[in-house]
């Protein structure tokens, strides 16, 4: 049995549900101007996997990476989402 595929699997769970919050907060408190910092941890993370040795690791720090590159998308959605009033306007922020 393949135990390692089941943890991946895990912790891709884990690691998006980790990220949906952190779009929502990020875009609440400092709008969508943060994505830059998404893509360089997505480029950081993917680059750290590809000189990482061990397998789960390596799979783990991508799958951080892809999902960091993923989130610019979900900032820019957010915002669209809060212009619906689906989600809170930060009041303390004019645009």
């Amino acid at each position: 049995m393949n135990w390692e595929s089941i943890f991946i699997g895990l912790a891709a769970f884990v690691i998006i549900g980790v990220f949906h919050p952190i779009v929502i907060k990020g875009e609440y408190y400092f709008s969508k101007k943060i994505w830059p910092l998404f893509l360089i941890a997505g480029i950081l993370f993917i680059c750290a996997a590809l000189a990482t040795k061990g397998n789960f690791l390596a799979c783990v720090l991508s799958i951080t990476g892809f999902t960091c590159l993923w989130s610019i998308k979900e900032l820019f959605e957010q915002k669209e989402r809060v212009e619906k009033g689906w989600f809170p306007k930060n009041p303390k922020r004019n645009k």
